[in-house]
């Protein structure tokens, strides 16, 4: 079964960072359509901030039945609508995909790709990723970089696959977290704000490629 017009949705958004991963939103559906759902835009279940989503965002959602029955899917937002208020316009899901277990929607793998930053106009420098996901990456740098939550970042990603390509991802991040770990240096988690499609998509090959050579050892 499909949710409904007024009913109340459960939102996780798919992050690099597992503490914002855990986060959870609701949000009322104000109307549908024949491809998609419009939303509120989503609080905070115990905040009550509101949720900045981008185009794109992957989620993890579940709205309750009768009999009290989480129905769980996934799906990922397409834009904004103005109407009254403002809207969040998210893909609305095949029956077939809803199920009663939540799952999760992007891999993610540990993985050392070269990352070239951009964080501000004079500020370049290339850095090794700690782990790679279809949502977002995190990269170590020095612990003097001047790096913040909510900054934007400019990037691009080399993606090496086990045939020997190549290939350039370019995108802009949001930072998300960054942590100083006991070595001295940063921990900087980012998550996807603008990436193509196809660009995506190799991100998502490299993450499934990795999970194979980890199911062999």
């Amino acid at each position: 079964m499909l949710p409904k017009i007024n009913q109340i949705l459960h939102i996780q958004v798919n992050s690099i960072d597992e503490e914002e991963a855990k986060q959870e939103y609701k949000s009322r559906i104000a109307d549908m359509t024949d491809s998609s759902i419009m939303m509120e835009v989503p609080l905070h279940e115990k905040t009550g901030r509101l949720k900045r989503l981008y185009p794109g965002d992957e989620l993890s959602i579940y709205f309750v039945s009768e009999g009290g029955v989480k129905n769980y899917f996934n799906s990922s937002v397409i834009g904004y609508t103005d109407d009254v208020i403002r809207l969040v316009q998210i893909k609305l899901p095949a029956v077939e995909s809803i199920t009663k277990m939540q799952r999760r929607t992007f891999l993610r793998v540990p993985a050392e790709l070269d990352i070239a930053v951009k964080l501000v106009e004079n500020l370049q420098f290339v850095a090794l990723t700690d782990d790679v996901s279809g949502g977002g990456v995190s990269f170590l740098c020095e612990s003097n970089t001047p790096v913040s939550s909510g900054q934007a970042v400019g990037c691009w990603l080399n993606i090496p696959y086990k045939n020997g390509t190549i290939e350039h991802v370019p995108f802009k991040g949001e930072v998300v977290r960054v942590k100083a770990l006991e070595t001295g240096r940063l921990q900087v988690m980012m998550r996807f704000t603008e990436i193509a499609d196809r660009d995506r998509e190799k991100v998502i090959r490299f993450c499934f490629e990795r999970q194979f050579d980890f199911r062999k050892k």
